[in-house]
């Protein structure tokens, strides 16, 4: 159970932490000052979202998140939203890739080299299927979380930061729900594609706990890291840099490996939700269509990493709070979601 559910929370954490959240961008665009309470009521809704989801997912043996959808929404809202999450998965997949070529710009190498680069070792993933997916995170993530949390804390030593929210300015506490519901959409994608595989309610409990106490603690730490360098911040493409800049050069190439590897795990997981709904319709072979979909996407890259999440990701936030509160308030219907099956 124990193994199961970790190895669950890492495919979740892994479809949370990518090329956005990072390298600071997407986390500076929603929270910023006074939002120690939002970051707060955030890992509290995360929580409970992903239960609900993998729950469903469970009960269902889902293999995409269309039957999620259904269930979540009716037959009728659901087709609306199916595509509104395929083009959400295209978007944020384009913006992972393009954030591989602005990883790669770092070290003066052409951005083109690095969107190459993370397309063919996506295909080689891709080769070995869903469990070529969730064994990558098994390894990446740990990793990842122990090296983004080490700088984080470093700096916030180096700069004596204060860890002690105000509760008397809290006037962002309402981004805690645009910034779920942003995030809680990648989330559904890529659990409906594994309900099948989930084999106790103990997997969940770990998963769901697990993550979202695991993402709010970075995401608090994080932000307050990133209130000390507001100033600077317009000024850097990737905010982490910037927190970076006073370091020994070792640590920037260190965490610059680490956060194309936080690119590279959303970018697998997002491609993951798109090629199972799109399987769903075909009995072509995965990692034929996904190689076809990151192929036709590779134009949409030259938009911009910084760019792409400045307008995409808040117009989705804000669209998505419908999915959240369905979501949310799907416990209230009893004669889905029962008592006896918690």
């Amino acid at each position: 159970m124990w193994k199961s559910g970790l190895k669950w929370m890492f495919l979740i954490i892994g479809t949370m932490i990518g090329a956005g959240y990072a390298s600071g961008r997407e986390l500076w665009q929603f929270f910023g000052h006074e939002s120690g309470l939002a970051i707060v009521l955030f890992t509290l809704l995360f929580i409970i979202g992903v239960y609900i989801i993998m729950h469903i997912s469970y009960l269902h043996k889902t293999t995409s998140y269309f039957t999620v959808l259904e269930i979540l929404m009716g037959k009728k809202t659901a087709k609306y939203y199916d595509i509104l999450i395929f083009f959400y998965l295209v978007s944020t997949t384009v913006v992972m890739i393009a954030g591989s070529g602005a990883t790669f710009e770092a070290f003066s190498i052409p951005s083109w080299i690095g969107i190459i680069f993370i397309v063919c070792i996506m295909i080689i993933v891709f080769i070995r299927g869903v469990q070529g997916v969730v064994t990558l995170n098994i390894w990446l993530l740990p990793i990842l979380i122990f090296g983004l949390m080490s700088i984080l804390i470093m700096y916030s030593i180096d700069q004596q930061l204060s860890f002690i929210i105000d509760w008397g300015h809290q006037h962002n506490w309402y981004a805690a729900f645009t910034f779920t519901a942003l995030n809680i959409l990648s989330i559904l994608a890529v659990l409906g594609a594994i309900g099948e595989k989930i084999k106790t309610k103990g997997e969940i409990w770990i998963a769901s706990v697990g993550s979202g106490l695991i993402l709010g603690i970075i995401s608090y730490i994080y932000n307050n890291s990133l209130i000390q360098i507001s100033e600077i911040i317009i000024l850097y493409e990737i905010p982490l840099f910037a927190i970076l800049k006073n370091y020994p050069a070792y640590t920037y190439i260190v965490m610059t490996i680490l956060l194309w590897a936080a690119i590279f795990t959303t970018a697998i997981s997002g491609l993951l939700g798109i090629v199972t709904r799109i399987q769903s319709f075909t009995s072509i072979e995965i990692w034929k269509i996904a190689t076809a979909t990151v192929i036709i996407l590779l134009p949409l890259t030259q938009l911009g990493f910084s760019n792409l999440i400045a307008w995409i990701y808040p117009v989705y936030g804000i669209v998505n709070l419908v999915l959240l509160a369905a979501i949310l308030l799907f416990p209230l219907s009893f004669n889905k979601f029962s008592k006896d099956t918690l």
